[in-house]
This record gives structure tokens, sequence and C-alpha cells, in this order.
């Protein structure tokens, strides 16, 4: 079997070599190049066509998001930042390099010689090395029967997501009217200590306020909340309610647990999203939202980076509708009872 090639772009060598380190414990990895800025991880890419980039943002020459916008226009490949901050205001730029094409990112602070960062690494690069690199979220066909849309009004708009999460929800919350008065609540699988960069961001880049949410919170129209790091996020009685349990399909938070508590008094008034994302979560959470009245969409194949929780939620019969991620937002506006109004002139429905 091939070996996954690697390419580390960082301008510190010390930081490349501490990678290079971690990755040539594997043999199934091979190290096909180091990058001090982006313009040499911009050429490399050209020249030995890695599986894999390992990125730095705050580089020389040419930064990491320069670099994530010329890879992706010349020669599109998964790439993994590392981030040297979770600071709110500086993991934005991590954020920015999701929404141009990177595919996840991890802290590489101090934290990064903590014990479990090796692994950590390590499982990030073998997963995201086979993923398909998306170059839009133009539609592809329906695969099954649509449902019609059901009557009424319904307001809390209840999302899950995972890899190639946010880069999804940052289209779906500029896309969605807020004319529709949505009450949203977002369980995003990212790496510990990114939760308030991501909902800053999402705040920046969308109509709606974004926060993490706290404990007891209410559930307000035109508010998203966003589940903290490490903790599972319920809706009781139109309040956020957080908790420390055990995880959940080895997620904590869990859009099973989210999806799950909204499957009782709230169901009849809950749109359920799920998106993209490995493994199974959210899947089981769908099936009782829909026994309970909720209805739920669930991206397709040909959008979702992985299409691994949708699936799942399909083959449990969980979904009403299977669409694109351009498809959603019209879904959402009339499902929700208002007709499609375009929120934001900051549209991307190619990405």
């Amino acid at each position: 079997m091939e070996a996954i090639r690697v390419l580390i772009a960082d301008d510190s060598r010390i930081m490349r070599m501490m990678v290079r380190q971690i990755l040539e414990r594997d043999p199934a990895i091979e190290i096909v190049g180091e990058a001090a800025n982006g313009q040499e991880a911009l050429d490399l890419t050209l020249r030995v066509h890695p599986h894999l980039i390992i990125l730095d943002i705050m580089m020389p020459v040419m930064d990491g998001l320069q670099a994530v916008e010329e890879i992706m226009a010349r020669r599109p490949t998964p790439i993994l930042v590392l981030s040297g901050h979770v600071d709110p205001e500086d993991s934005k730029c991590a954020f920015k390099a999701i929404a141009l094409g990177a595919l996840d990112v991890m802290v590489k602070t101090e934290a990064s010689c903590a014990e479990d960062f090796p692994a950590q690494l390590l499982e990030k690069v073998k997963f995201l090395a086979g993923i398909r690199v998306m170059h839009h979220f133009r539609g592809g066909r329906r695969t099954r029967r649509e449902l019609p849309a059901p009557t009424g009004e319904r307001r809390i708009l209840a999302i899950g997501a995972s890899t190639g999460g946010p880069k999804a929800i940052q289209y779906l919350l500029r896309s969605i009217s807020p004319l529709s008065r949505p009450k949203i609540v977002i369980v995003q699988h990212i790496a510990p200590g990114f939760s308030q960069g991501f909902a800053r961001w999402l705040g920046e880049e969308s109509p709606f306020s974004v926060r993490v949410a706290r404990n007891g919170d209410p559930l307000q129209e035109g508010v998203a909340l966003v589940a903290p790091d490490g903790l599972h996020m319920e809706v009781r009685d139109g309040r956020i309610q957080l908790s420390d349990a055990p995880v959940v399909n080895s997620c904590r938070p869990s859009i099973d647990v989210l999806f799950s508590s909204l499957a009782g008094v709230h169901a009849p008034n809950v749109l359920a999203l799920l998106l993209t994302g490995m493994g199974r979560d959210g899947a089981a959470g769908m099936l009782r939202l829909r026994e309970a009245g909720a209805y739920n969409i669930v991206q397709d194949e040909k959008t979702s980076t992985i299409y691994g929780m949708p699936a799942a939620a399909v083959a449990l019969g969980a979904a009403h509708r299977i669409l694109a991620l351009d498809q959603i937002p019209e879904a959402v506006a009339a499902v929700m009872g208002k007709k499609d109004q375009k929120a934001s002139t900051r549209q991307h429905p190619v990405l």
C-alpha cells in the first residue's frame, strides 16, 4: 500500500522537526517536503503532490491563508492547519483557512508537547489524507423520494456537524434569512479550545448573533448558541443545560445528546440539520426527533466532505429530505414559514 505523503509547512524549524519526528514513527507516513513559508509550500505542493499538507498560518513571504487559497485553486489537497493560538481573536485565522478549503485545525502551542498530541496528530493525518477535497457545494441528485414539507412554522433550528462542518455551517448561516426568526443550537465537533473562536467567527460571518452556550441560557430568536468544549448541550424547557456526562459516540459534546433532548415537547417546533462528518453521531437522535414530530434534513453525499453521519441517519430512516448544501437554505425557509429572502449580500454559493 502506498505511504501517506505529507508536506510540512511552518516557519519554525523546531516545529517542523517536532512534527517530522512524530510522523516518522509511523511507517505508513512519508515526509515528502518541508516549507518555511507559504510560497515554498505552494511550490512544493505543485512539484511533489502530497496527500496531505500540515500548514501553519503565520508565515513570511506568503502567509498560510494565501497559501491555502492558491493551493486549493491550483492543486486541491487536504490541509490540516496547525494554529499557534486558541484565543478567540487569533483563532479566527484558522477558520478563515477552513473557509478557503482547509479541512481541520489543531493547536500547536506548548500543549503540543502533551502526551496525547502525537497520537492525535497521527490519527488526524491518516484520516484527513484520504478525504476527497471539495471544490464547491453545488448539489447532486436527490437520492430518495422527498416528503412534502410540514405545515406550520418551526422556530428551533438544531444543527449537528463534524469534519467539514465549520465551512458548511458558515455557508448556511450566511444564507438563511433572519426573517425566519430561528432559535439556533449548534453542535460542531472541533478540536479542544476552538469553540470560542468558532462562535466569534460565525458571528462575524453571518447576520445572527453567535456565542458559546452557557448553562441556563434561554433559546432566543436570531441567536445561535454553540456547544462549548468538552460539555454536552441539551435543551430542557427552552433553556440550555450543559453537563460533563460520559461521552456518546466517542464525542462530548454529542449531536445525539442535543437531538435527543429536543425529542420531547420541543419536537413539533424543531427543524434538525445533520451535516458532513465521520461516524454515526446524530443519527439515533435524529430518528428520535422524527418519531416525535420534528422535521429532518441531511446533507447529501456529493457536497459532504465525509458522508458518514448523514448516511447513518438515512440508513435509520431518520431523514425527511436529503439535500445538497446549497439547497438547504431554501428548504429551511420553507419549513420555517418564510419565503427565502437573502439575509446578506455576502453570499458565496461556490466556495
